[in-house]
This record gives C-alpha cells, sequence and structure tokens, in this order.
C-alpha cells in the first residue's frame, strides 16, 4: 500500500491515519509500555494514540489547528501536545512518521504474517505431524488391547461368579 506523507484529500489523510496509528500501535517498545501499563489505562493509551496520528496526518495535509480540533473533536490545546511532541503519544506517532520518511517498514508485523513459512518450516512441521500420528496410532493400538483385556477379566470375573452361585 502506498503511504501519503503529504496527503492531500480526505482518503490519503485516512491512509496515513490509518498507517501511523497501526505502525505506532504494533513498535515492540509501544506493545511493552501497554503491557505494563494498568489495564484501565490501555484504552486510553489507544485513544490518545488515534487522536495524535490523527492530528498528524491532518497537519501533514496543511490542515491548521482549530480544524484540527474540530475534526477530531479535541480542543486545541490538546492537538498543539500532540503535534509539539509534549504527550507520549505525540512523540511516539511522530517517530513512526519520521520512521515511515526514512522509508523504514512500519508494518512489517503484517508482511510477516502475509508471507509463506519457509521450507525448512513446513519440512519441520510435516515430521511433528507424523510423529504425531504414529503416537496417536500407538495409543489407540494400547488402548484396544486394555479394552480387549477388561472384557477378557469382565467375562472371567462374571462366570467366577456364576460357579460361586452355583
Amino acid at each position: 500500500m502506498e503511504v501519503p506523507l503529504r496527503p492531500i484529500g480526505r482518503e490519503d489523510i485516512q491512509k496515513l491515519e490509518a498507517v501511523l496509528l497501526l505502525g505506532t500501535v504494533s513498535r515492540q517498545d509501544v506493545i511493552e509500555k501497554m503491557r505494563s501499563a494498568d489495564p484501565k489505562d490501555r484504552i486510553t493509551w489507544i485513544d490518545s494514540l488515534a487522536v495524535a496520528a490523527g492530528a498528524l496526518a491532518r497537519e501533514k495535509a496543511g490542515m491548521s489547528v482549530p480544524r484540527i480540533a474540530d475534526e477530531l473533536g479535541r480542543g486545541e490545546q490538546t492537538i498543539r501536545s500532540h503535534l509539539t511532541g509534549r504527550t507520549e503519544a505525540g512523540k511516539l506517532v511522530r517517530e513512526t512518521y519520521e520512521m515511515l520518511l526514512r522509508g523504514e517498514k512500519v508494518l512489517a508485523f503484517m508482511l510477516k504474517e502475509a508471507e509463506a513459512p519457509s521450507k525448512e518450516e513446513l519440512e519441520k512441521l510435516r515430521s511433528e505431524l507424523e510423529k504425531e500420528r504414529r503416537e496417536k496410532a500407538e495409543l489407540r493400538e494400547k488402548l484396544m488391547a486394555l479394552q480387549r483385556k477388561i472384557e477378557d477379566v469382565a467375562k472371567t470375573l462374571e462366570n467366577v461368579i456364576n460357579q460361586l452361585k452355583a
């Protein structure tokens, strides 16, 4: 997907905003910060990152702070704080934008998931699957043998009981 670093129009703004948000949230340092945060604060984290991403995308499109604040439903001071990096969310989103400027892949996790597994991985998985199937067959045979023994013991016990009654 082509990421417009200087968006022109709504669609470009939305693309940049989405890439900034997803790219920031998927960064290892951000994931660690969110894990260590109080679970109740995680929603606030995501919301702040979303506002910061939206503000930066709109700023790069040439919008004024009052218009950005109006579009995002936040105060102008909040928007300025995000854009100047006075908030943690603003700093993180700006770092992600700078990564994009340098040509770094910020959505690498999505690319990795889309890649096919290597031949080595496939071969390893196949051999593990085959091993599991052999073990399952062996266990099934042992189970059937034990069931036969139980049936034999039950018949023998029934015969003994019948002989004792007679």
